[in-house]
């Protein structure tokens, strides 16, 4: 279980670093192969980029599938509970916990249709194939026009991420019938930026920083002497 607890994260980092180079290398390649300058311009005129467009596609696609996984478990996913909040107690928690069900059966369902999808769109022949057994009239199904790969791979991001949409709605549910809270995202936090506690022997109030005025004596008058007495 532990290593589902931060799923999402590493997948979705990997791919976001992943495409923020791929794009970074293929803009600089773009750019810097227009320089006439001899040998680099012909080296770099032999490299093809043309398949970085296509790749950051499916990243992306992929870290949205995932993504909504990860707001599921955060409670990111925006939700219309004005209504839900003014129930009773007994009401409220019904239709949370039938909300969140509701939601593992639509991404189940969409996880099993996906899973189909993919497995008639060239899944089964690459299955076949790999371990070489008949294909007989089984299509291999489609590829993708750079990268050129079967297009079952790509779309296989529909049911693994509803999947794991799926088991996110049930484990949310089952938290939240065993203690009765909902996970919640503060979108005013920013990561790294921690309040500090302060220290119990000091005054915030007491004003004794660079942020206020303070009284501050002339130079050519005592101690003893005020700003407006008489000489």
């Amino acid at each position: 279980m532990k290593i589902l607890d931060h799923l999402e994260e590493w997948i979705i980092t990997f791919l976001m670093a992943a495409a923020t180079t791929i794009t970074f290398v293929a803009v600089i390649h773009r750019y810097a192969s227009g320089f006439a300058i001899p040998v680099l311009q012909d080296w770099l005129l032999s490299l093809n980029f043309s398949w970085a467009q296509e790749l950051c596609i499916i990243m992306f696609v992929w870290m949205a599938k995932f993504g909504a996984a990860y707001g599921v478990r955060t409670g990111i996913h925006v939700g219309v509970d004005v209504l839900i909040n003014r129930l009773s107690d007994r009401n409220r928690f019904k239709f949370i916990v039938f909300g969140l069900l509701a939601g593992a059966t639509f991404t189940g369902i969409v996880a099993t249709l996906g899973a189909r999808f993919v497995w008639e769109n060239g899944a089964h022949y690459a299955f076949l194939h790999a371990f070489g057994l008949d294909v007989g009239d089984i299509p291999e199904g489609p590829t993708t026009p750079d990268l050129e790969w079967q297009t079952w791979v790509v779309y296989l991001a529909v049911p693994l991420g509803s999947s794991l949409m799926c088991f996110r709605f049930l484990q949310v549910a089952y938290n939240f019938i065993r203690t009765g809270e909902l996970p919640h995202h503060d979108h005013g936090h920013v990561a790294g930026l921690d309040e500090q506690p302060v220290a119990v022997d000091v005054n915030v109030y007491d004003l004794d920083d660079n942020l206020h005025p303070h009284d501050i004596k002339h130079p050519l008058i005592g101690d003893d002497e005020q700003p407006g007495d008489k000489p």
